[in-house]
């Protein structure tokens, strides 16, 4: 199966399927994605918006701010799927302007826990439109990068998926990196990144994340069912719905 999808306006479009998960299971391709802004389908024509179509998406989760919606634009409407924003980030910070001094790992890090902390109404409510079952669904950022990893992260944790192969999922946005910055700078011309690391997702960044998870909350479940009332109840349906038995060759972060 086909783990990074090829659009020509979309660079970080990936299945999050074939994972080995908890009890022997795998995660089900073609039921979960994430992706970079799907905003840049505007006009709801072409050969990506059909190749979008043709995955079959019931619900479109997208976790930016609403200024951010304004500013860049959203998905287009199509009656084949739901549309909810859920804007997980309170505290916004601009990355591209930070100084080279800035270590990106503990930087990226911290961010990611205080969404963590203040998103927690948002994120719970993306966990119950995934344990839904209504289809396929897919859910974005900006960049499908740090948003969109902690959710990933979230979502593989709970399906058992462990912490190494949810490590390596989030750093293969560093694949992407180069066209997700040369997408930020035609955005914005004239303007220029002062943070070198601007764009990168370096595997220590989610492995921090993690840690500090585990820190105060003893794991990535702990903090689930502390923080985001993830219960027994929701993570069985996030399960029976994403989860199959594995093939005898397993799956793979590539």
């Amino acid at each position: 199966m086909e783990r990074h999808l090829a659009f020509q306006r979309l660079h970080n479009f990936r299945d999050l399927g074939g994972y080995a998960a908890a009890g022997g299971a795998a995660v089900r391709w073609g039921r979960l994605y994430r992706a970079d802004s799907l905003g840049k389908l505007r006009g709801g024509s072409g050969d990506d918006w059909e190749r979008f179509l043709a995955l079959g998406v019931r619900t479109v989760v997208d976790l930016r701010y609403p200024w951010e919606i304004e500013w860049r634009g959203r998905v287009p409407e199509h009656p084949s799927f739901a549309y909810h924003n859920l804007s997980v980030e309170h505290r916004p910070y601009d990355q591209a302007r930070l100084g080279p001094e800035v270590e990106i790992g503990p930087y990226l890090a911290e961010r990611y826990l205080e969404v963590a902390e203040d998103g927690v109404v948002e994120l719970r409510r993306a966990l119950e439109l995934i344990a839904a079952g209504d289809g396929p669904l897919v859910f974005h950022c900006a960049s499908g990068k740090d948003r969109t990893g902690l959710l990933a992260a979230l979502v593989l944790g709970l399906l058992g998926v462990d912490d190494e192969t949810i490590v390596a999922d989030y750093a293969l946005t560093e694949l992407a990196t180069g066209r997700l910055v040369a997408d930020w700078s035609a955005s914005d011309p004239g303007r220029e990144p002062t943070w070198p690391h601007f764009g990168r997702a370096p595997g220590e960044v989610m492995r921090r994340f993690l840690d500090g998870l585990a820190s105060r909350y003893g794991s990535l479940p702990g903090y689930a069912a502390g923080r985001l009332g993830a219960d027994e109840a929701l993570v069985g349906a996030l399960r029976r719905h994403l989860l199959e038995p594995a093939p005898a060759s397993g799956g793979d972060v590539g």
